[in-house]
């Protein structure tokens, strides 16, 4: 692919954000890869599709699932929302224990399943990989810093730093690029719910004490060196964030898909991953796209790498392999191509052995990122491929 004009010589700024486990969107997601994670742990071959639905007093957990196994739809909603998010109390806006929960579950269509059981994709539609030398695990930097500071905010919660944060929140950073590399942070935005405890006297905003301690404890020593004395902070810029998670908006698996991946630095497929199993490549083959991409950067092939798979239902073979190295590629694009081909098995079947994709490890992926967490145990995250890719280039 041709390089954009200017886009590697110039200054330019970038933005990514990320979102705590107890924003809406991400409590669904983490619910549906709950209910996959529970179905794999009883029946490693189950076909699922999990869709979950929050807002205010109410969770309606849906989609197709055809298992042997005995799912408890109720206990593991409770337990994402209570004793690993932490909607303990109406004080949050949600509480946990006391919400109604819908089950809606059927079976998977038989028209999908006869293609999936002879190996054949579940699915249609293209899936995006990537990679590039701006951090150590191979990720834009900017989508590492949000995520980073996500989790900064929900540590500082659940070990009571700063008791008054509640579960519900957001992280946003602008990284100022030169010459295609990033170099500092423009700017960092934090929006947290909280209590009541921490407003000023005029009730309509978070006081100035609280906002300087979630800079202090939460935003400085997770961007350190990237800042400067030009870098603006911004915390809760409405004024105050008191109603939060499910009473203040819906949430819905799938509706996070930037902050799943690369944090919009390249192009999407389009397809959601919380809560389908490994037969559906929108989920399987975007993990391979890393895997292969990430391997790529890694064996010094190229600085940055994009992969595209395109699939269609009831084939295994891909068909389509995109490769794009921002003209960084050490080798031809027909060369990259044929290493692909030859190295990697990019059929669902051979994604799911190659990967081991078939166990319970994705409620874990369900807040702060698919990728970019290599000591996670995350398969696709490995560079074991490194030697092989090099010695066929």
């Amino acid at each position: 692919m041709a390089k954009k004009a200017g886009i590697c010589e110039e200054k330019f700024v970038f933005t990514s954000e990320s979102v705590t486990e107890g924003h809406p969107d991400k409590v669904c997601d983490q619910v549906s890869d709950a209910v996959l994670d529970d179905v794999l742990r009883q029946d490693p071959t189950g076909r699922v599709a999990c869709e979950t639905y929050v807002t205010m007093g109410l969770i309606i957990v849906g989609g197709e699932i055809t298992t042997s196994a005995y799912v408890d739809i109720h206990k593991i909603c409770r337990d994402v929302l209570v004793n690993d998010i932490g909607y303990t109390h109406p004080k949050y806006g949600f509480d946990g224990n006391a919400c109604a929960i819908l089950n809606a579950i059927n079976k998977q269509s038989p028209d999908i399943s006869q293609g999936v059981d002879r190996g054949g994709a579940g699915d249609q539609g293209m899936m995006v990989g990537f990679a590039c030398n701006e951090t150590e695990d191979l990720m834009p930097l900017p989508i590492t810093l949000a995520h980073r500071l996500s989790r900064k905010l929900a540590e500082t919660r659940k070990n009571k730093v700063l008791d008054y944060l509640g579960p519900d929140g957001k992280s946003q950073v602008t990284v100022e690029y030169q010459n295609g590399k990033p170099k500092k942070v423009i700017s960092a935005v934090i929006a947290s719910q909280h209590t009541t405890d921490v407003l000023d006297k005029s009730g309509k905003n978070m006081s100035d004490k609280a906002r300087k301690e979630i800079i202090d404890v939460v935003i400085k020593p997770v961007l350190k060196d990237y800042i400067d004395k030009d870098t603006k902070f911004y915390v809760n810029a409405t004024g105050k964030f008191v109603i939060g998670g499910p009473q203040s908006d819906t949430g819905m698996t799938g509706r996070k898909i930037m902050v799943d991946t690369y944090g919009g630095t390249v192009s999407h497929g389009g397809g959601a991953f919380s809560g389908k199993d490994p037969t559906k490549v929108d989920r399987s083959a975007a993990y391979m796209a890393r895997y292969v991409a990430k391997n790529i950067v890694a064996a010094g092939l190229a600085e940055k790498c994009l992969i595209q798979l395109a699939y269609v239902i009831g084939v295994p073979e891909p068909l389509s392999i995109f490769v794009d190295t921002y003209c960084t590629g050490k080798v031809s694009q027909e060369k990259f191509d044929k290493i692909i081909r030859q190295n990697f098995d990019l059929t669902p079947a051979g994604i799911i052995r190659e990967l081991n994709l078939r166990r319970p490890i994705y409620r874990k992926t369900a807040a702060y990122g698919h990728f970019g967490r290599s000591g996670e145990g995350f398969t696709w995250e490995r560079t074991d491929k490194v030697d092989v890719l090099r010695r066929a280039a």
